[in-house]
């Protein structure tokens, strides 16, 4: 039986080692903090459990459903009561509207529909079509500069912006078309109409399952990886710092703990799943040019603030993003007491996103006035004014990968660096997709290369 360490113990890494487990290795994941799952974890807001990291899983992927199903939680599985969600813009409210693909329209009448454009801008988007179509695009742009030269800045800044900001964090303008729209890149492909491609991408999700796009657990989906850790298939050690990682003839050697007082560990291999910035240390001597890679990925910061209310009523609806030219710090809001089929006793409970890339500044605040500016954006949004029951400030520094143009291409250097390094692998949000499922996906494929590598070693010291 191979010994294999995991670094990092959010999803990607409780998932690879799931699945190295599974495949008969003795597993340990080594999590640097007091607990286990990332940007999956859940907090009590006058006493209701709720998430305040992520808070579903696209359900129309089978990665995190399959895994569900492998924990034996498929019972627990919750889908949203409403999905429907309003846009922040122009300084008014509008419904979102229907069949854009990641704010792209497809559909004019939806998009007319909703009200969040000027005339002139629907008009932009009805000519669309007709125009001279865009040559073959072989190579990566940035979603931002696609769009407004197809369909001008209101367009980018009222749609595009505010759905992609609730993804990543990010800009349009320095997003990737190829990592955060894959399915509308391949349709471009040969070129032709923006509106057109993202109406055939949107019509094949619309055909690709008639069940909820979304789904959570009872618990929220931080039962995920806390379900893991309890599986008893490998061992959890928290607050187990790895500062390097180098090999040997033999081995892989990890350095853990305090400089003052390191432990040395020997391993068979090693999965690395932690964020593009720490990957990039600890490859500095096994694989210099995955470090070379990595160290030029960027990353947003932000915070949640989530609230408890009592007595407050609401517009229907999931919630509500809000555009990057709006003067608000909130760039998002969900109510989770109406998306979510929760036990709350009554209250009102909602989440207040904060910060962008490149707005880090405002998250050096205290919690206090974290709690104080989500309060004041809640007003001009939702007119809250009742106090809270209860409020509770999460961090996420560093969180949320930045897919700038060319990450695809990337992402398969740093990949091909690594697989010269037998028994090495590596996953994480920085990889394939931000999302649940596709954190899922990539923390298997690294358990399977290094499994691979394993057995590969253990046939030839047979032989």
């Amino acid at each position: 039986m191979s010994v294999v360490v995991v670094v990092g113990g959010g999803i990607s890494g409780l998932t690879a080692a799931w699945q190295l487990a599974g495949l008969g290795h003795e597993v340990t994941v080594l999590e640097g903090s007091p607990e286990v799952g990332g940007k999956l974890r859940a907090a009590e807001v006058a006493g209701v459990r709720i998430d305040v990291g992520a808070e579903a899983v696209l359900a129309r992927r089978p990665e995190a459903l399959d895994l569900i199903g492998e924990l034996g939680l498929t019972g627990e599985l919750i889908h949203p009561l409403t999905t429907a969600a309003a846009l922040r813009v122009g300084g008014g409210l509008r419904p979102m509207p229907a069949k854009t693909m990641l704010g792209i329209p497809s559909d004019l009448e939806s998009l007319r529909a909703s009200g969040a454009l000027t005339e002139a801008a629907l008009e932009r988007v009805a000519d669309e079509p007709s125009r001279e179509p865009l040559g073959p695009l072989h190579e990566d742009v940035a979603v931002g500069a696609l769009v407004r030269e197809r369909l001008g800045n209101e367009v980018t800044e009222r749609l595009v912006e505010p759905l992609l900001g609730g993804v990543y964090a990010g800009r349009a303008d320095r997003l990737s078309l190829q990592a955060t729209m894959p399915a509308l890149a391949a349709a471009l492909e040969s070129g032709g109409s923006l509106v057109e491609a993202a109406a055939t991408v949107v019509s094949r999700g619309a055909h690709a399952g008639t069940g909820p796009v979304f789904a959570s657990l009872t618990g929220g989906v931080a039962a995920l990886p806390e379900a893991l850790a309890r599986s008893g298939q490998f061992t959890v050690r928290h607050n187990a710092t790895v500062r390097a990682v180098s090999r040997t003839a033999d081995s892989f050697v990890l350095t853990c703990g305090s400089g003052a007082d390191p432990e040395v560990l020997h391993t068979d291999g090693v999965v690395l799943a932690v964020p593009a910035a720490k990957a990039a240390r600890l490859l500095r001597d096994l694989a210099p040019a995955a470090t070379t890679e990595l160290d030029t990925i960027e990353s947003a910061s932000m915070a949640i603030v989530s609230f408890a209310f009592s007595g407050i009523d609401l517009p229907a609806g999931s919630g509500l993003l809000v555009g990057g030219r709006e003067g608000l710090a909130v760039k998002g809001v969900t109510v989770s007491s109406q998306k979510w089929p929760l036990q709350t006793g009554g209250l009102t409970m909602l989440r207040a996103s904060i910060g962008r890339v490149g707005e880090e500044s405002v998250l050096q605040r205290e919690d206090a006035d974290l709690v104080r500016l989500a309060r004041h954006d809640l007003r001009q949004l939702l007119g809250i004014e009742a106090e809270p029951i209860d409020a509770v400030v999460s961090r996420w520094g560093g969180g949320l990968p930045q897919y700038a143009v060319g990450h695809v291409a990337k992402i398969a250097r740093v990949r091909s660096a690594v697989a010269t390094v037998p028994g090495l692998g590596i996953c994480g949000a920085a990889f394939d997709g931000v999302g649940i499922p596709a954190c899922i996906g990539a923390a298997k494929a690294a358990a399977e290369a290094v499994h691979g590598a394993l057995n590969a070693a253990a046939t030839t010291r047979g032989q």
